[in-house]
C-alpha cells in the first residue's frame, strides 16, 4: 500500500521541484517509496502485534487497545522527524480533525451546524495557509513551500506555454 500510495506522489514531486541527474530523481523515489511502505510496515505490525498482546493478557478487546497500541507504533515507527513521517502525520492530522469534528456532532457535544460549515473552515484554512507563506514561510513544511512558490513566486514569471506544461523557472542555459 506504501508503494502504491508514495511511488507517483515521489514521481509528480520529484521531477517538479527535485534537480540533479535522472538517476539521483530516480533513486529519491526509490528511497521515499521504500521508507514510506517500510514504515506502514513496521507500524501495521507493531499495532496488529499489541493489540493481540493486550487482548490475550485481558481476555477480551477494550476500546483503550486501539489507542494505546497506535500510540506505541506512532512513537517507535513514525517519531522520527523526517518529511515522510511529517507528510504522513500531517495528512493525519487533517482527517483526524474531521473525524473528530463529526463525532462532536454525533455525540451532541456541539450542536448540528444549520449550514454546511465547510465553505468556512476551507476559506479559514486558506487565508491562514497563505498568510503564513507570504509572511511566515519558514514555518510551513519544505514541500508545502516548494509548492506554493511554485504556484505564488514562480508564477510571477511568464516565457510561453510550456511555462505552465513543464515547469515555469528558466536556467540560464535558455
Amino acid at each position: 500500500y506504501g508503494a502504491k500510495v508514495r511511488a507517483p506522489h515521489a514521481l509528480v514531486m520529484t521531477f517538479l521541484f527535485k534537480s540533479g541527474s535522472l538517476r539521483e530523481k530516480l533513486k529519491s523515489i526509490a528511497q521515499a517509496t521504500y521508507t514510506h511502505s517500510r514504515n506502514l510496515a513496521y507500524f501495521v505490525f507493531t499495532y496488529k502485534g499489541l493489540m493481540a498482546l493486550q487482548s490475550r493478557l485481558q481476555g477480551k478487546k477494550v476500546p483503550f487497545h486501539s489507542f494505546f497500541a497506535a500510540c506505541i507504533g506512532g512513537w517507535l515507527v513514525f517519531g522520527d522527524n523526517n518529511p515522510i513521517n511529517s507528510q504522513i502525520v500531517m495528512y493525519l492530522l487533517s482527517r483526524i480533525l474531521f473525524g473528530l469534528s463529526r463525532l462532536a456532532v454525533e455525540k451532541g457535544y456541539i450542536p448540528q451546524p444549520k449550514q454546511d460549515p465547510f465553505p468556512l473552515v476551507a476559506a479559514l484554512i486558506w487565508g491562514t495557509v497563505l498568510w503564513l507563506f507570504e509572511y511566515h514561510r519558514q514555518t510551513l513544511q519544505p514541500s508545502l513551500q516548494s509548492s506554493m512558490t511554485y504556484l505564488y513566486d514562480d508564477s510571477e514569471v511568464w516565457h510561453d506555454v510550456s511555462d505552465f506544461l513543464i515547469y515555469n523557472k528558466r536556467t540560464d542555459s535558455k
